[in-house]
């Protein structure tokens, strides 16, 4: 009876997993499924009240808001914001996450600490202060601008990822390189930057999902080279609600596809950065 019991047990567990795994997906694909179908859908279907699912879809107003209020601008301000926030934070996080996984010195963990500690600040502290400097060093409204208030938000979890990343590969293959000729950098380039690629690689594409996210920061600090959040904040928002429900597709979709591509990476990378 004991053995017959244990088998019923897993069964049961199983079954409950499953359910609660099912419940959990339903949760998250619920909310884009119903972005996606009314992104699509007709104005007159999407108001008809006795239909809760429209049933016939145009692109329409894809149209409108790319060419009408000028989303294509944005998009490509966007695009160039958060490519050089990638720039940028792997620019200084890279060598620091190197030195945090390779070097033992006093207050190593204390910085660790700190990294995480600017991000306990809400953005709106932080926007009003950063737009005043931005405006003294003549840098508001401007792409760099963006990228760099981005930079400061973004560069805390480079820095602490890449750390985690050079952490597990071991510094005997660098040891082995040097011992042939080459210098500490050049067998970094050579060796360990090759290998901890695909997390790298990963963790860029966290950085630029940040960017392309972000909306407060980008508000505050633009005018006129505002990103697709801001953007959208500012036109689609005061639009009729199908246009809004374009706009959510619109920026949910590039962060879907990148996380579709690298997510095995992005498992990798996460994994790696908790042991």
């Amino acid at each position: 009876m004991e053995k017959q019991r244990i088998p019923t047990i897993l069964k049961i567990k199983q079954m409950v997993t499953i359910i609660i795994a099912g419940l959990i997906v339903i949760w998250f694909l619920t909310p884009l499924v119903l972005i996606t179908i009314s992104a699509f859908a007709l104005p007159e279907d999407y108001y008809q009240i006795e239909k809760v699912i429209p049933t016939h879809f145009t692109v329409n107003q894809f149209k409108d808001l790319f060419f009408e209020l000028e989303a294509w601008r944005a998009i490509l301000t966007s695009i160039k914001v958060a490519g050089l926030t990638m720039l940028i934070s792997f620019v200084i996080g890279l060598p620091a996450g190197y030195a945090l996984s390779r070097y033992i010195f006093p207050g190593k963990n204390f910085l660790k600490l700190l990294c995480l500690a600017t991000r306990m600040f809400p953005l709106m502290v932080l926007a009003i202060p950063l737009l005043i400097i931005f405006m003294k060093i003549g840098v508001s409204d401007t792409i760099l601008g963006i990228a760099l208030a981005h930079t400061a938000m973004v560069l805390p979890m480079i820095i602490l990822i890449s750390s985690s990343i050079l952490s597990s590969i071991s510094v005997d293959y660098e040891e082995a390189a040097m011992i042939f000729g080459l210098s500490r950098i050049q067998a970094f380039f050579r060796i360990t930057l090759l290998l901890a690629l695909p997390g790298l690689a990963a963790s860029a594409i966290f950085a630029f999902i940040i960017s392309w996210n972000e909306v407060f920061v980008a508000t505050i600090l633009t005018l006129t080279n505002r990103t697709l959040p801001a953007h959208i904040l500012r036109t689609a928002m005061a639009s009729p609600d199908y246009y809004k429900f374009t706009a959510g597709f619109i920026m949910a979709v590039p962060a879907m596809v990148f996380i579709f591509f690298v997510r095995r990476h992005l498992v990798t990378m996460w994994g790696i950065s908790l042991k």
